[in-house]
């Protein structure tokens, strides 16, 4: 169950067999069913979840009732409200599942002995932040910059797995758009070809 968790691990830091073993220990299983909820707003954020199997989502409720997705994490990923889970206030996001999954649960607690037992997950902690950083600045600079084609376009070409796994509504609220306007980007786009 761990195996697709320190494979990730170890393209960023290089575990020991010692090390994987002083990390287990502060791994939680859970399994959690579609729609149900990992996190929700008003909560605090307590743990980080690395995706084993299945799809989450991470989205803000507006004031009109409107789901607004800020992200998705599929197999081999990290979601947690960085916000709530550093600060200790409670979250303004919910985190569900889009399909049934299987969850290794790492909370603050937890993540704090290990940084000070482990100096690799510490680095490998801030490695993650990192990029999870980065790809936020790329979101928003596509957002401000580019076309609602070309966002499109570049979505599927990054995520085709998630384009084939989650509903068009999902996406269009992801790229910050009403279903129907991305519906007609993609005729636009297939129009072209």
């Amino acid at each position: 169950m761990y195996e697709l968790f320190f494979e990730e691990m170890n393209k960023l830091v290089q575990l020991t067999t010692q090390e994987q073993e002083m990390i287990t220990p502060y791994l939680n299983l859970k399994k959690v069913r579609k729609k149900q909820y990992v996190l929700q707003e008003g909560d605090w954020c307590a743990s980080v979840a690395f995706i084993v199997k299945g799809l989450l989502r991470q989205y803000a409720v507006d004031e009109s009732g409107n789901e607004n997705i800020i992200q998705f994490a599929a197999e081999g990923w990290f979601i947690a409200d960085l916000y709530s889970y550093f600060t200790g206030d409670p979250s303004t996001y919910n985190i569900d599942a889009v399909e049934d999954c299987e969850l290794i649960m790492i909370d603050k607690k937890a993540s704090d002995a290990l940084m000070d037992q482990v100096p690799k997950y510490e680095r490998f902690t801030r490695l993650q932040i990192t990029r999870a950083n980065i790809a936020l600045q790329k979101r928003v600079i596509s957002m401000i910059s580019s076309s609602v084609e070309e966002r499109y376009l570049d979505f599927s070409k990054r995520y085709p797995h998630i384009v084939q796994r989650v509903p068009q509504h999902m996406i269009a609220s992801y790229m910050g758009l009403t279903p129907e306007t991305l519906s007609r980007a993609r005729k636009r786009i297939i129009t072209k070809k």
